[in-house]
């Protein structure tokens, strides 16, 4: 990786220069190899300044956890200009760009080594918990009654997508197309009561 060029930037910008170049190392290697000299070399400062924004090498990965996770959710961001099935396909497009655009991060997060961590996995849960209320969302304006089954059921459902969409990355044998398709069509199987946000 490049080495960017010192300049003086803002305690904010600096911090999020540091997440963001910790997020492109992630795209290379495992959480636990993230190397603090590394970073701090790229981004032209001391190890010592690094430190002075993340107390410790911990709070900087987990710090590039929670920034990836707040980036994945900003991608998904539901339209809500679009009717419930438009939305759900459209968030599933989405889905699947960001993974494909960041499929060595992804695969990292949710199955590297780091991913037994309890921290890491809080930071994780919480956001599975943040996308089950989005797909929510969906129902919500289907006008279904949410119940603590469906809840459950589309968290079975996210738990899916995200398996066979890590499948699909490691080796791709249907079009983008398909997979899309698969992963909103196994909605309403999944969640039967789900049925009108996919259907048109």
């Amino acid at each position: 990786m490049d080495i960017v060029k010192r300049i003086r930037l803002s305690p904010a910008e600096r911090r999020d220069q540091l997440l963001e170049l910790g997020i492109k190392m992630l795209s290379l290697r495992g959480l636990e190899q993230i190397s603090i000299e590394d970073i701090a070399k790229m981004a032209g400062i001391s190890r010592g300044l690094l430190f002075h924004y993340f107390p410790s090498k911990r709070d900087f990965h987990l710090a590039i956890v929670q920034r990836s996770s707040d980036d994945i959710l900003g991608a998904l961001t539901p339209n809500e200009e679009l009717t419930p099935p438009e939305m759900l396909r459209d968030v599933m497009e989405r889905y699947v760009t960001y993974v494909t655009d960041n499929r060595d991060s992804y695969v990292s997060l949710l199955r590297g080594p780091g991913s037994g961590d309890p921290e890491l996995r809080v930071i994780l849960e919480d956001n599975r918990k943040q996308l089950v209320d989005r797909i929510l969302i969906f129902g919500r304006f289907a006008d279904i009654d949410i119940t603590p089954r469906i809840e459950l059921a589309v968290r079975g459902w996210i738990a899916f997508v995200e398996e066979v969409t890590i499948s699909w990355l490691t080796e791709p044998k249907i079009a983008r197309e398909e997979l899309i398709d698969m992963l909103v069509g196994a909605l309403p199987v999944t969640v039967p009561d789900a049925a009108p946000v996919v259907s048109l």
